[in-house]
């Protein structure tokens, strides 16, 4: 494991592999994950190696072995790509190419949105539509965390989120704190700054996404992929996720990158 620190303290931990001169591929992870569970374990360290190409992915701050603040504050969505902005930074990575999967695929558009330089190719798994409808009421994935037991929570996809998290060993107090960081919606017109080539992929029966369809049309030039037979947590290790991506990466655009 490498790390770094924050400007604010908080140490973020990491991994950088493969060719240093390789135009590195940047992974973010979802919440209640972490880079060893949700990029490791599934396949994609190895499929990226296999490729020759050099892969950078961290624990956001509140996951896996990064540092696990109790405080909402420390949670706010500009400190995050703020994180992500700084680790590039420390590795002294002028531009990455970004794959962000559920809540990281919302930080890496953040970041393509604040630091559009930084992002080459951006790729948002796990994510659609329903980016743009308004937050529940109160913070149910908040309470989820801090239920005493799984069985009190009646949500199913609720339920989902806190049995993985006791399954990965979180910080269930750090991630009701995540969850209650201060956020700043996403809405149509926002995506309209992203000029980044983009594809947007999501699960045919990924409930918590939407459609990727409607996702990609509001943002210039965006394809989209619809992952037949996946839902939001068995699509991150299919097959033809990473066929997606790396078909993508490889110039499923007309424009490639200079």
């Amino acid at each position: 494991m490498s790390s770094f620190t924050t400007s604010d303290g908080v140490t973020i931990a990491y991994d950088d592999t493969g060719p240093p001169g390789a135009a590195p591929l940047l992974l973010i992870h979802g919440f209640s994950s972490n880079r060893q569970e949700a990029w490791k374990r599934t396949g994609w360290y190895a499929a990226v190696a296999q490729r020759g190409q050099r892969l950078i992915a961290l624990d956001l701050r509140g996951h896996g072995e990064s540092d696990k603040p109790h405080d909402p504050a420390a949670y706010g969505r500009e400190t995050l790509v703020g994180d992500i902005v700084a680790l590039l930074d420390h590795l002294g990575v002028e531009w990455a190419n970004v794959f962000g999967y559920s809540m990281g695929a919302r930080l890496a558009l953040k970041l393509a949105m604040a630091e559009p330089e930084r992002v080459g190719y951006l790729i948002l798994g796990g994510i659609g539509g329903k980016l743009f409808d308004p937050p529940p009421p109160g913070d149910p994935m908040a309470v989820a965390m801090e239920a005493g037991s799984p069985d009190a929570i009646t949500e199913p996809m609720l339920k989902s989120f806190r049995q993985f998290a006791d399954e990965q060993g979180e910080d269930r107090l750090a991630l009701a704190a995540f969850s209650r960081g201060p956020s700043d919606p996403i809405t149509r017109a926002d995506v309209l700054a992203v000029s980044a080539p983009t594809l947007v992929a999501a699960g045919a029966r990924d409930e918590l996404a939407g459609d990727p369809q409607d996702l990609a049309d509001a943002i210039p030039g965006a394809r989209a992929v619809g992952l037949i037979g996946c839902d939001h947590f068995n699509a991150i290790p299919h097959g033809l996720l990473k066929a997606s991506v790396f078909d993508f990466l490889d110039g499923y655009l007309d424009d490639p990158l200079p």
